[in-house]
């Protein structure tokens, strides 16, 4: 059995040497896992993986290998196996031919389908490809698969591929106090500059202090208000789901333009602009800011800038009911383009590689809705995104 979990972690592409596999016999022969499945697997854990990202594959392969061992009664009494276990080994694994097997139904039949199984289904199910389930191929419910599903009681991402999601999410603010790394970031944000004096007198203006002087015959102190930047950003940030990856660099982003801009507003979305967005992720569901009086709030003069990866469903785009979390009632593009018609200065600041973009078929929409505004999130992209703004 050992000889078999070490063969299928290897095959796995997990580095285990065979001084590892030595050890792990080791602890066995002297009896540390005292006959428990839990502390065996925590054990072999310990002896086996080195890099924490191959917890992952180490937990299938783990599930692959015992997953028809039975315990006897004396271990049923020591230990119960954790329900995250369970959850694993309930996890559908596809090969990328199965994949490729399984059609998506489309929008209007996705949603027909899915009232159908409301109505008609009565208990739980799993592993099958058509009722509200977990681990099968249906296009509902978690711990499957399927090109287009809907993503019911399942705690996180999986394969990114969810049309809509039917849970209560929880999005955590971006840290606007994150230190920087390369302060480069602060100067590429410093293309978009139009200083003016503003506000209080409080700086010395020293050549009208000498002439005032020299004409009183006496010291005449003259002050002026000091140059600040006087450029005025709204800042749309898009959050959670597969932005998850990119909070490093956006805080960063983030932290720098509170910096740098002292005219500055910022709000969160996720995945699209749609009727609302929020200030504060923990009260987005009972504390929201109507899209159209965003509109009316802020002028013309307002430079706009959305952060985001801009991948997504081709739905949540082009759709009434699109969005992947609620049935929205106008598409996300109606809401893009009004955006851009009250700021015609525009640009979106994306954190996935550009070599990656043309992949998505959601990026290549967005570009074209922003007439090819979007910039990576790199130096060099926010340098040039900053020169657009500034025409």
């Amino acid at each position: 059995m050992l000889t078999n979990f070490f063969t299928a972690l290897r095959e796995s592409q997990i580095p285990v040497s065979l001084r590892e596999y030595l050890t792990l016999c080791g602890a066995m022969a002297e009896d540390l896992a005292e006959k428990s499945v839990e502390e065996f697997y925590f054990l072999s854990r310990a002896c086996l993986i080195k890099d924490e990202r191959n917890l992952d594959k180490f937990d299938r392969v783990f599930a692959s290998v015992f997953k028809g061992l039975e315990s006897g009664d004396d271990l049923a009494q020591k230990t119960e196996i954790p329900a995250e276990w369970l959850k694993k080994l309930a996890d559908r694994y596809l090969t990328e031919e199965e994949k490729q097997q399984i059609e998506a139904l489309g929008w209007d039949k996705l949603m027909e389908t899915l009232k159908e199984r409301l109505e008609e289904q009565k208990g739980r199910h799993q592993g099958g490809n058509k009722w509200i389930g977990t681990a099968g191929t249906s296009p509902f419910g978690a711990y499957g698969y399927h090109p287009e599903g809907i993503r019911i009681g399942q705690e996180t991402n999986r394969n990114f591929r969810a049309v809509k999601v039917w849970d209560k999410r929880e999005f955590k603010d971006l840290d606007g106090d994150e230190e920087l790394g390369p302060r480069n970031i602060k100067l590429a944000l410093r293309r978009l500059r139009k200083l003016a004096r503003t506000g209080a007198a409080e700086e010395l203006d020293l050549e009208s202090t000498i002439d005032a002087t020299a004409r009183q015959g006496f010291l005449d102190l003259r002050l002026r208000p000091e140059r600040r930047n006087a450029v005025k950003v709204l800042l749309l940030l898009d959050i959670g789901g597969s932005m998850d990856w990119h909070v490093n660099q956006v805080e960063q982003l983030f932290a720098a333009a509170r910096c740098e801009f002292k005219h500055m507003e910022h709000f969160y979305f996720h995945n699209c602009l749609y009727e609302s967005v929020w200030k504060s992720n923990e009260r987005r569901h009972s504390d929201k800011f109507a899209t159209w009086d965003l509109l009316h709030t802020f002028p013309h003069d307002y430079k706009l800038i959305f952060v985001g990866d801009a991948s997504m469903s081709p739905y949540e785009i082009l759709l009434e009911g699109g969005a992947v979390e609620y049935m929205n009632d106008e598409a996300g593009k109606v809401w893009l383009e009004r955006a851009l018609a009250c700021w015609p200065h525009a640009v979106w600041l994306n954190p996935a590689p550009q070599e990656h973009w043309r992949y998505t078929q959601s990026i290549g929409m967005i570009q074209r809705i922003m007439e090819n505004r979007m910039f990576p999130l790199t130096l060099e992209g926010i340098e040039a995104a900053m020169r657009e703004l500034a025409r």
